[in-house]
């Protein structure tokens, strides 16, 4: 934000003066509408549009730059009343006040414009806008429906596409007001009437070019709803391709003129001609492809058909051959076989036991197990023997007999050490024959 509080002694230049001026304007004075009359109007090369708005006391420069100028769906002319939204600024090059535009309508218009754009989101709001709901158009319609004006041009437009197209196609016309008051009604009536009677499968609601006025009927809400009711597919093709109704944003096709309305609701009688065509050649081609295919198979089955009595000789010769074949095989089976035969009788003899000399064997062997069984019966009784004399000499009853005995305590172990006693000591003492129990009295070492 500039510093207005200059010093009186501060010295600016000038582009710094129309700059302060400038950020002054465009922060003080908002993006407004004004209205007057346009004259000096020039559209440069750029794009840019320049001009002067009026009126009877006063005038203002004004720029309208390209971006914002090619929005627009008309052109502007000297003397035409306007209302633009425009920003005040400062051209600072020239220290010129002017207005930046950004979007011109006509004077009087906003009201129209304004409701326009109510209707246009209150329907859009309940789904008409929908692209789900919109319908196809048929391929080859039975017949066209127009609604429009007996007068209108866009009717003889329509007509001679139409008769370009599909000389042939019924078309049943709706006449009807396209414009002043009670159009729109009479519109919405015969759309109406279109759906009820079902004497044709498309139907094209359609009318010239013109001013945002000329155009009003079909921005009506009985249209706009007769067309969503319509049982039929409907083209809208109103006014000139920059021209939008809200007849436009309902129809289930939109077509930017009435001649292309008619392209877009019937076929053309040429280009189906031309796919007929292609269809008819690619059939030609089909079936000559087919018949060239059956007749080089026919020749090939040709060759490979034979005479029943040929086919008999080759078979009764192959015949002979299995024959042939047959004896030999069986013959070298049976070869094969005797060969294993005598194959198998010399392993069996080499693998038969001879029985006496296996007897002889067995005698020797018994001979020879009852001498070993003898020695070893000899030579376990020399040992128990000699196991036996150093068992009873270390009997400890043998060693009883020769006048020894031993004494046991309480606990019945062997008392070895005097001094393990104490005086008063159950003692148990065995001797060679019976045993006796005594009481220590008295104890040396």
């Amino acid at each position: 934000m500039p510093d207005l509080a200059l010093p009186p002694s501060q010295v600016i230049s000038v582009s710094e003066l129309n700059r302060i001026a400038r950020e002054t304007l465009e922060r003080n004075l908002p993006l407004l509408w004004v209205a007057g009359e346009i004259s000096n109007f020039k559209r440069y090369e750029s794009g840019h549009c320049y001009f002067t708005l009026k009126d009877a006391q006063a005038q203002v420069d004004c720029v309208m730059f390209r971006h914002r100028a090619q929005l627009q769906g008309w052109s502007a002319r000297d003397g035409m009343q306007v209302e633009v939204r425009a920003l005040p600024t400062l051209y600072e090059a020239r220290g010129k006040f002017q207005l930046n535009v950004e979007v011109m309508r006509r004077a009087g218009l906003g009201a129209l414009y304004e409701a326009f754009e109510r209707l246009k989101a209150k329907l859009d709001k309940e789904g008409l806008f929908d692209p789900g709901r919109k319908r196809p158009l048929p391929r080859f319609p039975r017949a066209v429906g127009v609604v429009t004006s007996l007068k209108a041009a866009a009717l003889r437009d329509v007509l001679t596409t139409l008769r370009r197209r599909m000389p042939r196609l019924p078309v049943v016309i709706y006449p009807v007001p396209v414009q002043g008051e009670g159009a729109a009604g009479r519109i919405a009536a015969a759309v109406a009437a279109v759906g009820e009677r079902r004497d044709c499968d498309v139907l094209i609601v359609c009318r010239g070019g013109g001013s945002i006025e000329d155009l009003w009927a079909f921005n009506e809400e009985v249209v706009a709803r007769a067309i969503v009711a319509c049982s039929v597919p409907v083209v809208s093709g109103i006014g000139h391709e920059t021209d939008f109704t809200i007849a436009d944003f309902v129809a289930d096709v939109r077509a930017p003129t009435p001649t292309s309305a008619a392209e877009l609701a019937s076929p053309d009688r040429r280009e189906l001609s031309q796919q007929v065509m292609h269809l008819v050649h690619r059939l030609w081609r089909n079936a000559q492809r087919g018949l060239e295919n059956r007749m080089q198979r026919l020749d090939v089955l040709s060759r490979r058909l034979v005479h029943p009595g040929e086919r008999i000789r080759n078979q009764l010769g192959e015949l002979r051959h299995l024959a042939t074949r047959l004896s030999g095989a069986s013959a070298r089976v049976l070869e094969d076989r005797a060969w294993r035969l005598r194959e198998a009788g010399l392993r069996l003899a080499a693998c038969r036991p001879a029985v006496a000399e296996l007897q002889r064997g067995c005698v020797a062997l018994a001979r020879r197990l009852r001498e070993g069984a003898r020695r070893r019966l000899e030579a376990a009784t020399a040992l128990l023997a000699r196991l036996d004399a150093h068992l009873k000499h270390l009997n400890p009853q043998s060693v009883l007999e020769r006048g020894y005995s031993i004494t046991h305590d309480r606990q019945g172990m062997v008392v070895r050490d005097a001094g393990r006693l104490a005086v008063g000591d159950e003692l148990r003492t065995t001797f060679s024959k019976g045993w006796a129990e005594a009481t220590v009295k008295r104890k040396g070492s």
